[in-house]
């Protein structure tokens, strides 16, 4: 059995790319053994759409594509990162702008971990960011 399975997709910085990469995560996640209908798989679909929204809506036309990677480690932590060119990593917008937006993180944070998860934020080696969750998995994975 392997030790790690990993895939993964770079989408343009376009609006139409979230649900691509919502769609793209929940079929690898079915693919390795999630039920498409179990509440985890649509808090994880909720999550990713949070983070690839952050990569295209607050990178300022910086960052022309994002990648969404997804790595399944020793069948028993489930990560994926959603990494982007622009050197800002994710800040608290102000409460007087948080009431149209502003909230991704927020909700990220409460989701992952409501499911047992932590947030993570890294530098690339380009410059850029990758924004990981980390998540328990605990389901026999289809190889």
């Amino acid at each position: 059995m392997a030790d790690h399975q990993e895939a993964s997709v770079t989408l343009p910085s376009d609006p139409v790319s979230v649900s691509t990469a919502r769609q793209y995560v929940g079929d690898v996640l079915t693919e390795w053994g999630l039920p498409p209908d179990a509440d985890v798989a649509d808090t994880v679909r909720l999550i990713v759409s949070e983070l690839a929204t952050n990569a295209v809506q607050h990178t300022l036309g910086l960052s022309p594509t994002f990648t969404v990677d997804v790595r399944l480690d020793r069948d028993e932590r489930l990560r994926i990162g959603v990494t982007d060119s622009h050197p800002r990593f994710p800040q608290r917008l102000p409460a007087a702008v948080q009431q149209d937006n502003g909230r991704g993180m927020v909700i990220i944070r409460w989701l992952t971990a409501e499911c047992g998860g932590r947030l993570s934020v890294c530098r690339t080696a380009e410059g850029g960011k990758t924004v990981w969750i980390t998540l328990p998995w605990t389901l026999p994975v289809r190889r």
